[in-house]
C-alpha cells in the first residue's frame, strides 16, 4: 500500500475520476468533499464500494484554513482540484470565484508550506490562455483573462508560482484543456447536447458553434494528474504542464458528431443564455502537451470518438440521465 494522498474537490467530475485512478495505483486517499446538509459526497457517491474502502471522505471547505490543514496532515501528495469552474456563473457571482479559487488556493499553499507536504499538484485550466495567439498553445503562451473565472485561475496559478519561488513550496501545476466524460455537469457542452438529444426536446439549444476546442477524455486527464504527482521531483516541481491531445474540433462539428453517434439529426439552435458576453468568448484552444509527454511519459490513450462513445453510453443509462434537466441550462 502506498502512502496517503489528499484530494480537494474529490466530489467533482475530474476529482472523482482522479480518486479512482489513485486507488487503482494502491494509494490510500483522503478526499475532501464540500460539506452540505444532505450528506452527499457528490460524484463519490457513485464510486464503487471497493474503491471507497481505500478512501477517507472528509467533509469540509477549501475556503476554511482548518479544513485544509486537517486534510493535508501527513499526506505525501496534495492534489488541489477544488474550484468553482462554471464560466457563465462567474459573470453573475465573481466574488464567490475569488473566494474559492484564489483564497482557497492560498489556504492550500499555506498548509503545504507549514506541514512540509512533499508535493502539491495544483489545477489550472486552458481558459487562462484566452483565445490562442498562436497554435498549438505551449506553456509559454501569454495568459489572458477573458472571464472572471479565468482571472481567478490566473491569480491562483500566480500564487502557486510565487510560493514556489518565495518559500520553496514543492508545487507543480497541471493545466488541462477541455475534459469530458461520464459525470460531467450539464453546464458543459457535451453533456447538454447528449441530454437534450436523449430527451428528444426538439431543437437542441447551444451556444456559439464556431469556437474550437481540444477535448481530452477524463480518464486521460486523471492520468496526467497521476503522472505529475508521481514523477521525480527534480523533473517536475516548479513547472507548469499542459495536458491535451493537440487535436481541435469546432463546437458545431462536435455537436453533429454526437448526434451521429446517437443516431439523431436534430436542429441546433443558438441560445443567447448559453453565449458569453462580447469579448469574453475564447475562440480557439489547441494544446501543445509536448513538455508533459517528455518529462513524464504521459500520453492520451483515448481518441475523441472512443471517449464520446463511452460518454454517450453512460448518459443513456436511465439512472444517469435522470440526474440531468435538458430543458434548463445548468450553469
Amino acid at each position: 500500500m502506498n502512502s496517503t494522498v489528499a484530494v480537494t474537490g474529490a466530489d467533482g467530475f475530474i476529482g472523482s475520476h482522479l480518486v479512482e485512478a489513485l486507488v487503482d495505483r494502491g494509494h490510500h486517499v483522503r478526499a475532501m468533499v464540500q460539506y452540505n446538509s444532505f450528506g452527499s459526497w457528490g460524484w463519490l457517491d457513485e464510486v464503487a464500494p471497493d474503491v471507497l474502502d481505500q478512501v477517507d471522505v472528509v467533509p469540509g471547505d477549501v475556503r476554511d484554513p482548518a479544513s485544509v490543514r486537517a486534510l493535508l496532515h501527513d499526506a505525501e501528495v496534495a492534489y488541489h482540484l477544488a474550484a468553482l469552474i462554471a464560466i457563465p456563473y462567474s459573470y453573475r457571482a465573481p466574488r464567490s470565484y475569488a473566494e474559492t479559487n484564489v483564497l482557497g488556493t492560498l489556504n492550500v499553499l499555506e498548509a503545504v508550506r507549514d506541514l512540509r507536504t512533499p508535493r502539491l499538484v495544483h489545477t489550472s485550466t486552458s481558459e487562462t490562455y484566452g483565445t490562442a495567439r498562436r497554435v498549438p498553445i505551449d506553456e509559454a503562451h501569454p495568459l489572458q483573462a477573458q472571464s472572471p473565472y479565468a482571472a481567478t485561475k490566473i491569480s491562483a496559478d500566480k500564487l502557486v508560482e510565487s510560493y514556489h519561488a518565495s518559500f520553496g513550496v514543492p508545487a507543480v501545476t497541471l493545466r488541462p484543456f477541455n475534459t469530458f466524460g461520464p459525470r460531467q455537469s450539464a453546464r458543459a457542452f457535451i453533456p447538454t447536447v447528449i441530454s437534450q438529444i436523449a430527451a428528444d426536446t426538439g431543437a437542441v439549444r447551444v451556444g456559439a458553434l464556431d469556437p474550437t476546442r481540444d477535448f481530452s477524455f477524463v480518464a486521460d486527464t486523471a492520468e496526467a494528474f497521476v503522472a505529475v504527482g508521481s514523477a521525480a521531483a527534480d523533473d517536475v516541481v516548479g513547472h507548469v504542464y499542459n495536458s491535451g491531445t493537440g487535436q481541435e474540433i469546432s463546437m458545431g462539428r462536435l455537436a453533429r458528431t454526437i448526434a451521429e453517434l446517437m443516431g439523431a439529426d436534430p436542429e441546433f439552435r443558438s441560445d443567447a443564455a448559453r453565449e458569453r458576453p462580447t469579448g469574453s468568448e475564447v475562440m480557439r484552444l489547441v494544446c501543445d502537451s509536448g513538455k508533459l509527454r517528455r518529462d513524464t511519459g504521459w500520453r492520451p490513450r483515448h481518441t475523441l470518438e472512443e471517449g464520446l462513445k463511452d460518454t454517450v453510453e453512460w448518459f443513456l443509462d436511465p439512472a444517469n440521465l435522470a440526474r440531468y434537466r435538458p430543458s434548463t441550462y445548468n450553469i
